[in-house]
Parts: structure tokens; sequence; C-alpha cells
């Protein structure tokens, strides 16, 4: 099985990439300091992908947007990058909302993500 159209608590061959994500502390109109990660989150096992604005292939997590100049611009993030992994938990079994907490919780995310224009893994 590979990363697109897969199922949950199915099992995944697929050629992932690393990336290790800095957030950013950023002080806005208001003076507020907040944490800046650059990038926005679609999808997840409670969601209808027929629904979504853009046509993914399962109810995986995907990156549906990433800011120029952002954190995740800078670590190589890309849109419609799928989320596999961050810090070690399995984003392939992840509602929406638990996916946003997750991402919140650490200044540094560790992410797995599978690109669809990578070649697919040949077990041969």
């Amino acid at each position: 099985m590979t990363a697109y159209g897969h199922m949950p608590g199915e099992a995944i061959e697929c050629l992932s990439i690393a990336v290790e994500l800095h957030k950013q502390e950023v002080i806005d109109d208001r003076g507020n300091v907040t944490i800046r990660v650059g990038f926005k989150i679609g999808g997840g096992i409670d969601q209808d992908p027929t629904q979504a604005p853009f046509k993914y292939p399962d109810a995986g997590v995907y990156i549906t947007n990433v800011e120029p100049g952002s954190p995740a611009e800078t670590a190589g993030l890309r849109k419609h990058d799928k989320i596999l992994q961050v810090n070690g938990a399995d984003f392939t079994m992840m509602t929406h909302d638990r996916a946003v907490k997750f991402i919140k919780q650490s200044n540094v995310l560790h992410m797995l993500v599978a690109r669809a224009d990578l070649p697919p893994v040949s077990l041969h």
C-alpha cells in the first residue's frame, strides 16, 4: 500500500521525507509574542476527503498551504505533502483537531511526509 489512497490502520510502504521544522517566535501587530509554523493542514480520519477543497485520495492529514518565508518553507515542506508522522506520532490515524493540537505542542517538529512527485518504492 502506498501513502496515497491509504486506509487508516493498514501498513504503508513508501518513500518519505524527513523534515525538521523549528517554529519561529514573532511579535504580532498588538505586540504579543506568537509562535509561527507557516503551514495549514486539512484532512484527518474524521473528515470526508470528497468534501475537501483539494481532492485528496484518502482521509490523511495534508499540508494545504505553505506561507512564503515561513519556517515550513525553510524546512522544505510543500503544499499537498501528506503528513505521516510528527515527533513519532502516527498522523495516518489522527483526527483533524487532534493533528492541529499535536502540531501546536512542540517548538520543534520532526516530521515524515510523503510527496506525490516522489518515485514509487520498488520492492525488487
